[in-house]
């Protein structure tokens, strides 16, 4: 029998500074079998950081991610379908990158562990013919620190100003600066 995913809640106050969003978020997570705290955390800020403004040009949800491999972590398509933007966490191959920037507008990847200097090396030449693809790595020490945020049911402020996020729950905040990996 195969495991079920386990369904996770966060209500989201973000303050973005550097794009000038301002917005409470309600989500409901479904975290695969497979899935650490860690990645799933590292969703919910790739989220916080990439949701537009308003939904006039459609809304940024979460993917199959995991489950499906046609399908992102999260995207933003527009109202007619064409996705605008494609968001991966972790280290997804050249392949699926490249594939996913002839698909979308906009390719954003937020890799998060000790080992992503080694996959951006091994990858960083072969995606560097595709110009809507940026990545960005965040410090492992700083991604398992926001994974003790993780609970069934979260509350969770996001501040964002001049590329430094701050993610609290009212008792713990964690400082994260995703830095941009250049080709």
């Amino acid at each position: 029998m195969a495991l079920k995913a386990t369904i996770f809640k966060a209500r989201i106050s973000l303050a973005d500074m550097d794009r000038g969003v301002y917005a409470d978020h309600a989500l409901t997570l479904a975290r695969h079998p497979s899935e650490t705290d860690e990645r799933m955390l590292m969703r919910v800020l790739a989220f916080a950081l990439n949701v537009p403004a308003d939904d006039r040009e459609g809304t940024l949800e979460f993917g199959k991610g995991l489950s499906d491999t046609d399908e992102p972590d999260l995207w933003h398509r527009d109202l007619t379908g064409r996705i605008r933007h494609w968001v991966e966490v972790g280290q997804p191959d050249d392949k699926r990158l490249l594939r996913a920037a002839g698909r979308a507008d906009q390719v954003s990847v937020y890799a998060y562990a000790a080992s992503a200097p080694i996959w951006w090396s091994g990858i960083a030449n072969r995606i560097a013919r595709a110009a809507n693809i940026r990545v960005w790595q965040v410090d492992a020490a700083q991604s398992q620190t926001l994974a003790a945020l993780a609970q069934r049911t979260m509350a969770l402020q996001v501040s964002v100003q001049d590329g430094t996020c701050w993610v609290g729950d009212g008792e713990t905040s964690v400082e994260i600066t995703p830095r941009r990996l250049e080709t």
